[in-house]
């Protein structure tokens, strides 16, 4: 398995955002967040649920996790082991579908998209259950630059 910018940046945002689920009180899993008519358990629910919807893109399915109604943090370490075990192969990492802005890779395709939803729905995990709500200047720069070339699907 092979390490590349993208994975690791995948998984350095994606233990941020197992840290933030760790650091949920267990009364404060029914709180509401900045996304209109989410908990934090369904954002959670929607970020695992996404990881999957990426596997489907290339032919893959992400297997079965266990509940976030039962275990937030083990549905969240099952589907994004699936998306790094993905990542550090150059032949899964390297598969091609046509998406929404054209043709691209996995690897790309996590890079642009799920990497952006970690940092912002790590924010609004954070923001929802009172945690450190800080995102680093560079980490914001890049993710509104991406966020940006999205133009009006944004």
């Amino acid at each position: 398995m092979a390490m590349t910018e993208v994975s690791e940046r995948y998984r350095r945002l994606s233990d941020a955002f197992a840290a933030k689920i760790a650091g949920v009180p267990e009364a404060a899993w029914s709180n509401e967040t900045p996304c209109e008519e989410w908990t934090a358990r369904d954002l959670v629910a929607h970020v695992v649920a996404t990881q999957g919807m990426f596997e489907g893109l290339v032919g893959r399915s992400i297997g079965d996790l266990p509940s976030v109604e039962e275990s937030p943090a083990a549905a969240w370490d099952a589907a994004r082991s699936v998306i790094q075990r993905n990542l550090e192969d150059p032949s899964s990492a390297s598969v091609e579908f046509d998406g929404f802005s054209g043709r691209s890779t996995f690897e790309a395709a996590v890079d642009r998209f799920l990497c952006t939803d970690l940092v912002v729905h790590g924010w609004d995990l954070a923001r929802a259950t009172g945690q450190d709500e800080t995102i680093a200047p560079e980490v914001v720069t890049r993710v509104k630059g991406i966020a940006e070339g999205f133009g009006q699907g944004m």
